[in-house]
């Protein structure tokens, strides 16, 4: 009944993508100050059992299951309901069961709120994000992945997204800017990075995550998916030289932190046009996105933005970015949907339109969220429980014992 081969694919990229959040964890850890480190990981890790759980419960029918058209599905495949173990995924010809493609689309629900914790690393109180996962993901995260991955509004209006530049990444970015703006600057002098080492852990297994991400996104196995695998490598390489050269010629040196950060903006900004865009393109994807946000973390700097690990800049402006270029570069020879520079103006202006008002929704969500969780309980943490550092303080551990040998 079920094709074995693409049935593996599934496993494999599904595994993958779970993967990226233990990733994304070192990644944030080590460019944390060493009395936040097991803070942030928590955040980031505590995601994968609390969103699990909503995702079985009704995450996956709020997403998939009926609202055709509309903003946001129903209950009817609340806690896998009406769904057999043996049932086919009906958008892969039957290749594979259902509940694969279930968990696929968990571990996207997982990581991308995760994504959002890098901005506001020791400045907000565990209990208040606990709040904050559940309902970003209720009001932000499942409607938007309704409306262009579930059949909604903005994929009957002909908005595409091969992987997340809207859904994932812009909605996460601008979320954490607003984040920002609500909890204002660390009150301590900001701590350099604690280990670079774990910095380009988490940045190699978030590369590696990324094939299943980006490249499993097509669903089955074709010569999109493995447009969508070369593409994703292009991308991060040029934007990860691209941002090392930038780096360099500015400081004088080359910094091997903006080496691994140029390439996860590269993979954030291929992400939406993977499997749309043909190779030349992806990497010029690439290039683009080294320069943008290079300068949109430099902006930052200027204006005293307290993104602490430059989520708005990398994935927030990356996935933005990636969405308009999508709408440029997408060519009609690779998956049958041709962009601005094939004349079709119409496509990318839809792309442009969806990508901002879900960048506004989102940022503009975030901000009046906070301010209501902070009526239920504090956001916030003490100045105290911020200077001695959140995972003493709130955790009641240390990410290393400074007395052993």
């Amino acid at each position: 009944m079920f094709d074995t081969g693409t049935t593996t694919f599934m496993i494999l990229s599904t595994s993958l993508v779970m993967l990226m959040t233990p990733g994304l964890a070192f990644f944030y850890g080590g460019l944390a100050g060493k009395r936040n480190i097991l803070g942030i990981m928590m955040q980031t890790f505590v995601s994968l059992g609390i969103t699990t759980i909503l995702w079985i419960a009704f995450g996956y029918s709020l997403c998939f299951s009926g609202g055709e058209g509309g903003i946001i599905g129903n209950f009817d495949w609340a806690f896998l309901k009406g769904i057999p173990f043996n049932q086919a995924y009906s958008g892969a010809n039957g290749e594979y069961p259902e509940y694969i493609f279930i968990a696929y689309q968990m571990m996207f629900a997982i990581i991308t709120p995760a994504l959002i914790t890098g901005a506001f690393v020791n400045r907000v109180t565990f209990k208040a994000y606990l709040i904050f996962l559940v309902a970003w993901q209720l009001f932000v995260y499942y409607p938007f992945v309704h409306m262009v991955w579930g059949g909604g509004l903005l994929a009957q209006w002909g908005v595409l997204d091969f992987a997340g530049g809207i859904v994932v990444h812009a909605t996460a970015g601008f979320a954490a800017l607003a984040s920002v703006f609500y909890v204002g600057k660390r009150r301590g002098k900001p701590s350099p990075p604690n280990s670079i080492p774990l910095v380009a852990i988490g940045t190699g297994l978030l590369w590696f995550g990324w094939y299943g991400f980006n490249a499993g996104s097509e669903l089955k196995v074709d010569a999109v998916t493995t447009t969508a695998f070369l593409n994703t490598d292009i991308a991060a390489s040029f934007a990860a030289i691209t941002w090392l050269i930038i780096e360099w010629i500015k400081e004088g040196k080359p910094k091997f932190v903006g080496l691994l950060t140029g390439a996860v903006a590269g993979l954030a900004t291929i992400t939406p046009a993977a499997g749309f865009v043909p190779v030349w393109a992806a990497m010029l994807i690439g290039i683009a996105s080294g320069v943008i946000c290079f300068i949109a973390v430099q902006f930052k700097n200027k204006w005293g933005w307290d993104d602490a690990l430059d989520v708005w800049g990398v994935h927030g402006i990356g996935g933005f970015t990636g969405t308009i270029l999508l709408g440029v570069f997408a060519s009609s020879a690779i998956n049958g949907q041709s962009g601005l520079i094939e004349g079709n103006t119409s496509f990318f202006f839809k792309e442009a339109t969806a990508v901002i008002a879900a960048s506004a929704y989102a940022f503009v969500f975030t901000y009046v969220m906070l301010i209501i969780i902070n009526l239920i309980t504090r956001v916030k943490v003490t100045e105290t429980e911020e200077l001695e550092g959140l995972d003493n303080s709130l955790h009641g551990e240390k990410a290393y014992d400074e007395g052993a040998l």
